[in-house]
C-alpha cells in the first residue's frame, strides 16, 4: 500500500486514535494524525464521533476537537453521502449483511479505490472488506 494513496478511516479508527487505552491506539493515532499520511473519511464519521464522544461520553469539547481534526485532516477527501453512494451502499448491505452505515464506508472506499481501515472486526475486517490500522501501517 502506497503511503500517498488515501486510506478511508471509519469512526472506530478515529475513536481509537483518541483513546490511549484502546489496544489499537498507537497504530490508529499514527494513521489519523501523522501529517505524512493521506486520509479520507465519510461525512457520517463526523456524526458517529460526535455521538460517541460528545453525547455518550459527555465530552463535548473533545468531540468538537475531534470533528475539527477529522475535517481538517480529510480536507479534499471528505466524502458526502449522496443518493448514488447510498444506493450502492444498500447493495453492499444486503450482499454482506451489513448495516447501512458500515456499507456506506465500503461503498465510499470502493468508489474511490481507497483501502477501508476499521476496527469493526466482526462485520468489516473478518469479511475482507477492511483492514485494521496496524495492517494499514505495516502491510
Amino acid at each position: 500500500m502506497n503511503r500517498t494513496e488515501p486510506v478511508l478511516l471509519d469512526a472506530s479508527v478515529w475513536l481509537a486514535a483518541s483513546d490511549p487505552d484502546d489496544p489499537f491506539h498507537s497504530a490508529a493515532a499514527e494513521l489519523a494524525v501523522a501529517a505524512g499520511r493521506v486520509v479520507a473519511a465519510l461525512d457520517l464519521t463526523l456524526y458517529e464521533v460526535a455521538n460517541v464522544v460528545g453525547v455518550r461520553e459527555g465530552r463535548r469539547a473533545h468531540a468538537g476537537y475531534l470533528v475539527r481534526l477529522i475535517a481538517e485532516r480529510c480536507r479534499g477527501n471528505l466524502v458526502h453521502a449522496t443518493v448514488d453512494l447510498l444506493d450502492v451502499a444498500t447493495g453492499y448491505a444486503v450482499e454482506h449483511g451489513l448495516s447501512a452505515y458500515d456499507a456506506a464506508y465500503v461503498a465510499a472506499a470502493r468508489s474511490n479505490d481507497w483501502q477501508l481501515v476499521s476496527l469493526d472486526i466482526r462485520d468489516l475486517v473478518s469479511s475482507g472488506l477492511a483492514i485494521t490500522p496496524d495492517i494499514a501501517l505495516y502491510p
